[in-house]
C-alpha cells in the first residue's frame, strides 16, 4: 500500500526526475543519430530493396562501431528514464523527451552542413507545443493511483493485442510502409514499455513484486525489443529528425493515454482538459507528419 505521510516526501523529490530525463532525453538524441549514420552506410543486400533490414544488413551493422556506439547510448538512455521514473511521475518525464527532438534537429544541421528550413522548425515546434501543453494539462488534472493487478493485467491484454496487430502489419506490409509507419509502430511499444516500467517500478516500492509484476517486466522487454528493431527499418526509410520526432511524440501520448484510460489518473479532470488532451495531441502527431514531408538531407560524402 502507498501511505499518504509518503506522499509529500514523494513531491518535494519531483524535480530530481527532471536533470536525469533530460541526461537521457540528449543520449536518445545521440544515439539515433549515431545508429541513422551507420544505417546510411550499411547498403541493403543485392537484390533488396533499400529499405530492407533483411539479407544480413542487421548483422552486419552489429559489427559497425557507430551502430555499437549507438546502442550503446540508447540503452543508457533507457537506463536514465528508468532511474527517472522512480523519482518523478510519467507524465513529468516523458514530455522531456522531447528536448531529443531539438538536439537532433541542431546536430543534423550541424551534420550536413544545411540550416534546418522553416518547414523543419515548424514541424518542431508543432511537436514540442503539442507535447508540453498535453502533458501540461496532464499534470493539472493527473491522480496518483495505486497499481493493483485489475491495472497490470488490463495493460498486458491490451499490449498482446498491439504486439499481435504489429506483427500481423509487418509480415502483410513491411515492404509498402515508410518511416512514419514505422516510428510510429516503435513509438506505440515504447510508450507500453514506459508505463510497464512505471507500474513495475510502483509496484516493487508498493511492495507487491510478485509474478504478475514479472510478467509485465518481460512484457516490458518484449515490447522494448520489438520497437527497437522497427527503429532499425524506420531507419532506412526516413530522416533521423522524423524517427525521433515520432518517438518523443507518440511515446508519452501513449504512455499518458494509458495513465488516464487504464491506471484512471484523469477521472477527475473536467472536460475541458478532455479536450485539449485531442487538439494538443493532434498538433503534435500534424507535426510528425509535416517532419515527414521535409527532403532528407545528404551528409557530405555520402553517395545516393
Amino acid at each position: 500500500m502507498i501511505q499518504s505521510a509518503a506522499v509529500p516526501a514523494l513531491m518535494s523529490s519531483h524535480w530530481l526526475g527532471i536533470p536525469i530525463a533530460a541526461a537521457g532525453a540528449v543520449l536518445l538524441a545521440l544515439g539515433t543519430l549515431f545508429q541513422h549514420r551507420a544505417v546510411e552506410d550499411q547498403p541493403a543486400a543485392s537484390g533488396r530493396a533499400s529499405g530492407s533490414m533483411g539479407g544480413g544488413r542487421l548483422q552486419a551493422l552489429v559489427r559497425r562501431p557507430a551502430w555499437l556506439a549507438g546502442t550503446g547510448m540508447l540503452g543508457a538512455a533507457i537506463l536514465l528514464q528508468l532511474t527517472s521514473l522512480r523519482f518523478s511521475p510519467l507524465i513529468v518525464v516523458q514530455p522531456i523527451g522531447a528536448v531529443a527532438l531539438v538536439v537532433t534537429t541542431l546536430a543534423t544541421a550541424r551534420m550536413t552542413r544545411k540550416p534546418p528550413g522553416r518547414r523543419a522548425l515548424t514541424a518542431v515546434a508543432l511537436c514540442i507545443a503539442g507535447v508540453a501543453v498535453f502533458v501540461t494539462v496532464a499534470a493539472f488534472s493527473a491522480e496518483d493511483v495505486e497499481i493493483s493487478d485489475h491495472h497490470l493485467v488490463t495493460i498486458l491484454i491490451v499490449l498482446a493485442v498491439v504486439l499481435a496487430c504489429v506483427g500481423v502489419a509487418y509480415a502483410r506490409w513491411r515492404h509498402r510502409s515508410g518511416a512514419v509507419v514505422f516510428t510510429a509502430g516503435a513509438g506505440i511499444l515504447f510508450g507500453f514499455v514506459a508505463a510497464l516500467a512505471k507500474t513495475v517500478i510502483a509496484r516493487l516500492f508498493q511492495g507487491d513484486f510478485e509474478w504478475l509484476s514479472l510478467t509485465c517486466l518481460a512484457g516490458l522487454l518484449v515490447a522494448a525489443l520489438s520497437g527497437s528493431f522497427l527503429v532499425q527499418n524506420a531507419h532506412t526509410r526516413g530522416t533521423s529528425e522524423l524517427v525521433v520526432a515520432g518517438l518523443t511524440v507518440i511515446d508519452p501520448l501513449v504512455a499518458v493515454a494509458i495513465g488516464v484510460t487504464i491506471l484512471g489518473e484523469a477521472a477527475a479532470a473536467p472536460p475541458l482538459a478532455i479536450v485539449l488532451f485531442l487538439l494538443s495531441g493532434a498538433t503534435a502527431v500534424a507535426g510528425v507528419f509535416l517532419l515527414a514531408t521535409v527532403k532528407k538531407p545528404v551528409r557530405p560524402g555520402v553517395r545516393r
